[in-house]
């Protein structure tokens, strides 16, 4: 496409696990904003590269990578510094959406940069891009009921039909806030979004 190289690239990678039994728990949750990201914004993943799929497209002026790593999460970095790599598309212009427990179902939070904060796949992402300053947005998943339970168990599991319609709405407000950063930078989406 004409003027394509010349456009600046964005990464924006939504985590989770591949395959059936993982679809709509609460550890898939940057899969399903990714999702909305591409429903909403005409996005389609069609290419499997770098163990990942992949949606490559255009919105407020930049070319976009749409990624949803297959790696499994605690993986995820992996895939992502691969396509960093690749395209030469720095930190600065690297998203991630994914699960917070910390967060109640329904909402979201957007961070310029951060440690890990406990879940495996940023850890693994900071790790393989050797940095801590990578913008996130953080979609609220809800704690466990009991402490003693395994995070684990909690993570993998689905949620339950009452709270699917105020998770769908967070990964489309997760969608709406990545196309505000791309739009009008971290500044005006995190005054916008974080609830």
């Amino acid at each position: 496409m004409f003027g394509r190289r010349t456009k600046e690239i964005w990464l924006i990678a939504g985590l989770g696990n591949p395959g059936l039994q993982y679809e709509n728990t609460r550890h898939n949750a940057g899969f399903a904003a990714a999702d909305a990201f591409a429903e909403k914004f005409g996005f389609g993943f069609s290419k499997h590269k770098f163990e990942a799929v992949i949606a490559d497209g255009e919105l407020a002026g930049k070319r976009v990578l749409l990624v949803k790593p297959q790696t499994y999460m605690n993986c995820s970095g992996r895939s992502i510094a691969a396509i960093a790599s690749f395209y030469k598309i720095p930190t600065s212009r690297v998203l991630i959406l994914f699960d917070d427990i910390s967060l109640d179902v329904g909402k979201i939070r957007l961070r310029r940069k951060g440690s890990a904060g406990g879940h495996n796949g940023i850890k693994d992402i900071i790790q393989c891009l050797g940095t801590e300053e990578i913008m996130r947005i953080k979609i609220g998943v809800g704690e466990r009921k009991h402490h003693e339970d395994d995070l684990k168990d909690w993570v993998l599991s689905k949620l339950p039909a009452e709270q699917r319609t105020e998770f769908a709405a967070a990964a489309q407000k997760a969608a709406l806030a990545a196309e505000e950063i791309l739009a009008h930078g971290i500044d005006s989406a995190m005054n916008r979004y974080s609830s």
